[in-house]
């Protein structure tokens, strides 16, 4: 059994759709290494789509200081396959993925995407919040009475 506290969900936009990519140059059967599914998602999110580390915090729905973790050991994990020619698996990992059905635009360097990101995401928030007080207070956990 694990110590500790239980992981955060990290959400991401979707699932990627390729699992896998390896490397033609190398003879025989190279080495496998895995990318966890949220580090996947860190490195989209800062260095394919632009966004900063506190904005991709906010869209994986985790703190600041945990996104620079994983996109480090994201990073870390990728460079390792492209310099000593391994496969790289992308997998769930050991974390609790929540998906969300949209994705995010690219970041342009203006303000307006930071913004639409900011309220889409209070938005989906706002959502679930309601949604969550809507259900029976028996489907919530909470029963009356003792």
């Amino acid at each position: 059994m694990e110590k500790g506290r239980r992981k955060k969900i990290r959400y991401i936009q979707k699932m990627p759709k390729i699992g896998q990519f390896s490397p033609r140059g190398k003879p025989g059967r190279p080495d496998e290494i895995e990318l966890k599914i949220d580090e996947y998602e860190a490195i989209k999110l800062a260095d394919y789509q632009g966004y900063d580390q506190s904005e991709g915090a906010m869209a994986m729905g985790i703190s600041r200081p945990s996104f620079g973790r994983i996109l480090r050991n994201g990073r870390t994990t990728v460079a390792d396959a492209l310099v000593n020619g391994k496969i790289i698996r992308i997998r769930t990992g050991d974390v609790q993925v929540g998906v969300r059905q949209r994705n995010f635009p690219s970041k342009d360097r203006g303000g307006e995407n930071e913004f639409n990101l900011r309220s889409q995401l209070k938005e989906e928030a706002l959502r679930r919040n309601i949604s969550k007080f809507s259900q029976p207070a028996h489907k919530r956990g909470k029963v009356k009475g003792g």
